[in-house]
């Protein structure tokens, strides 16, 4: 178990770094480009995006995370690796609950309310809808990508604190 140690390192950090990247993405350039334009367009375009996230490429990083950092928390458990294993264990909770539960618990039904509406023609009302939405959704966005951010910090620190095989 010893020889998986260092791939399932490796994995758990690309797998979180683009997890972390994805939800950073959103708040630096998307929700920003989409507050700025005609609130008609913004919501057509979220929900446009929302529909095309759900795909093979996606779902790996975002379900598989979770997973692939318990995973590894376990072989560094079996393999004595004390120092590294809280820190993977850290991550594996950070990404879990506050990267897919929440996301799952509330990005999701959000993205799934704005699925419903009908983009209407009239400029205010649109704006409406899309000052309802844009705010909140980006709040837990900035919270799920914070978690995901502290959870590579964490797998950095345990993988600076793994001892020689």
């Amino acid at each position: 178990m010893k020889s998986l140690t260092t791939p399932l390192c490796l994995i758990s950090l690309l797998l979180t770094a683009a997890l972390f990247g994805f939800f950073y993405a959103w708040i630096c350039s998307t929700m920003w480009g989409l507050d700025a334009a005609d609130p008609r367009v913004a919501i057509a375009a979220m929900q446009a995006m929302n529909a095309s996230v759900r795909n093979v490429v996606f779902a790996p990083a975002f379900f598989g995370t979770p997973v692939v950092l318990l995973i590894t928390t376990i072989v560094l458990a079996a393999n004595a690796q004390r120092r590294a294993m809280p820190w993977f264990a850290a991550a594996t909770i950070l990404s879990a609950l506050l990267g897919v539960v929440l996301t799952m618990a509330v990005n999701v039904p959000m993205n799934e309310e704005l699925a419903q509406v009908i983009v209407p023609d009239d400029i205010d009302a649109a704006r409406a809808i899309w000052l309802a939405y844009s705010p909140g959704w980006q709040f837990w966005n900035q919270m799920r990508t914070i978690a995901t951010g502290v959870a590579v910090l964490c797998i950095g620190v345990g993988m600076l604190r793994l001892h020689p095989a």
